[in-house]
């Protein structure tokens, strides 16, 4: 995958993966809370505040992610299984556990001094799944450069969209409401499972423990 001829699946299947990990949504309800003691012209602040930390760290795991793998010795197939795993159980969270909004609600309940910092920034924007999704997606010795800076691209394209929605926030929570966020939130673990299964399943695959057979595709004969 490059600038000039993308291959617009692995482009898209980054890009989902990102957003279900990051869960701009989710974000809605916690967001609103997080800021209902702050004044009303200092929201677009907080929320560009916690957008901005949440970005330093997802960065610094696309960037050290590759250093994190050396350091302790990790096959990238070792990493890609036990990452699979994480993220389905992480998935399994989003789907029949406490919803993303009410979980990460009650740990600010338990804590109104962090303000953007926490529950915002960590762990509902750059949240454990997020940080492991993106050493799962950079590698230096399989991914080129250009896939890198693509990886890159695509994180800051979500993090813009959930700087975007926090901002518009109110209007949006008035239209779904909690109800709605929960619902899209189990639908995003859906998908995250379904992408936790492929990564294990590549995983398995790149240590020779499992053979992906490629099925060509059928050519149609009249």
């Amino acid at each position: 995958m490059d600038f000039t001829s993308m291959d617009f699946t692995s482009l898209t299947r980054e890009f989902v993966t990102l957003l279900v990990v990051i869960d701009p949504i989710g974000t809605i309800p916690v967001y609103l809370f997080a800021v209902r003691g702050i004044p009303k012209h200092l929201h677009r602040s907080y929320a560009m505040r916690a957008v901005l930390i949440a970005s330093v760290v997802l960065f610094a795991f696309l960037v050290g992610g590759q250093v994190l793998l050396e350091t302790l010795g990790l096959r990238l197939g070792s990493f890609q299984v036990a990452g699979g795993i994480v993220l389905f159980i992480f998935a399994m969270m989003m789907v029949f556990g406490e919803s993303k909004p009410e979980r990460e609600i009650e740990q600010a309940e338990r804590d109104h001094l962090s303000g953007a910092v926490f529950p915002l920034a960590m762990p509902s924007i750059a949240s454990p799944g997020a940080m492991l999704a993106l050493v799962v997606l950079t590698d230096n010795h399989t991914e080129p450069l250009a896939d890198q800076v693509t990886t890159a691209g695509l994180l800051a394209l979500v993090l813009l969209l959930t700087l975007v929605v926090l901002l518009v926030a109110s209007a949006i929570h008035k239209v779904i409401g909690n109800t709605g966020a929960n619902v899209i939130s189990r639908v995003m673990g859906i998908i995250l499972a379904t992408i936790a299964v492929d990564s294990m399943l590549g995983g398995l695959d790149a240590l020779g423990v499992l053979e992906l057979a490629v099925q060509p595709p059928e050519v149609l004969v009249e």
